[in-house]
């Protein structure tokens, strides 16, 4: 066993379950202190009182310390900066710490005011270790100034299961989006292009995952566009759901208004499938300009899709290569064991 580990971030989240089995996979003892639980096998759990406001951390410090000293961790590892990252800053004490930014904890809370800001510096400045899985999320974090080392790790694609299927076995142009159903990811301009496409082609089908608060009012809009039958709302699915939605799909569309490098676009490439994202900084690292729309440019988003399903071989040849790089570049078991080193060398040397 190489050590303790002990995760603060959300129990139910599929990111944070991955983590947890990529790290006992690798000789760790996991744990997890939690405001949303969801038991998981071989983890140890210690539940907070439920979080329902982001001021409610002020008021989980001493349920957190308590759950710290219980477990007594060689490491803390806290998932998201503005949330689990401030427990963790509050009662870490003497525990080497290490913090990973998700994405709108660093590019969108901090500008919601002065204090959130000069809070979150705080919280970043007590890290012994930083990650964050975008060049534009490392960099704004050490905006920041903290003294601890920052690196650029990405969740990754576990390739053995999202991984090609023959393109002449998927049935017609059918596009899914794995984005969760909530205002950020834009899925209402997802629809819209969606009719735009429909009326060009009115056999093409979009799978929608992810689930999200805005289910009811995204089902209305589907039904006020006509598009009842034609976009298919699964919500949440495991990674085996996933996968066979995305064996179906030429095509994957991720189109938020802020975002760090994506999974679920990572996933889509991995599989194969065209993309269609948002132009931000983290797409950028990943995708070329021609497959990147503006931010809420419905129009843009609905000719682009036309022009990939119009040109079958042009979304094969760019799926092909994303499938190509993912191999090289995407793989989960690598970046996992590029933390697995960075915690080894942070116990040495605390």
């Amino acid at each position: 066993m190489k050590g303790h580990l002990c995760l603060l971030g959300d129990a139910d989240h599929v990111h944070v379950r991955r983590w947890a089995q990529e790290m006992r996979a690798r000789g760790w003892r996991v744990s997890v202190v939690t405001a949303r639980p969801q038991p998981q096998e071989g983890v140890e759990q210690i539940v907070l009182p439920p979080v329902h406001r982001s001021t409610d951390w002020l008021w989980r410090v001493g349920a957190g310390r308590a759950a710290v000293r219980a477990l007594r961790p060689d490491l803390l590892h806290a998932h998201y900066i503005t949330s689990y990252g401030y427990l963790g800053a509050r009662v870490a004490g003497r525990i080497p710490l290490v913090m990973t930014a998700w994405g709108s904890d660093l590019l969108v809370t901090p500008f919601e005011s002065r204090l959130k800001r000069c809070l979150t510096g705080w919280t970043l400045r007590r890290a012994q270790l930083i990650t964050g899985d975008s060049a534009d999320l490392v960099a704004a974090a050490r905006a920041y100034g903290p003294a601890a080392a920052l690196h650029e790790v990405h969740w990754g694609v576990d390739l053995n299961r999202f991984k090609p299927v023959d393109w002449a076995d998927k049935p017609g142009f059918e596009a899914v989006s794995l984005r969760s159903w909530s205002a950020n990811y834009r899925i209402d301009q997802i629809l819209r292009a969606f009719a735009q496409v429909r009326r060009v082609h009115p056999q093409a089908v979009l799978h929608l995952l992810g689930g999200g608060p805005d289910e009811a009012a995204l089902r209305s809009l589907a039904a006020e566009l006509g598009l009842q039958l034609a976009a298919r709302f699964h919500g949440r699915l495991d990674d085996s759901g996933m996968a066979a939605v995305l064996a179906r799909c030429k095509l994957s569309i991720s189109v938020p208004a802020s975002d760090a490098t994506s999974v679920s676009l990572l996933e889509g490439m991995a599989c194969g499938l065209a993309v269609i994202a948002s132009d931000l900084p983290a797409n950028r690292q990943w995708l070329p300009l021609e497959a990147l729309v503006p931010v809420d440019d419905v129009d843009a988003l609905a000719r682009r899709w036309l022009a990939l399903a119009d040109h079958d071989t042009l979304a094969r040849a760019q799926g092909a290569a994303h499938a190509q790089r993912m191999q090289t570049e995407g793989a989960r078991a690598v970046q996992m064991d590029r933390v697995d080193a960075l915690y080894q060398e942070l116990l040495a040397s605390s």
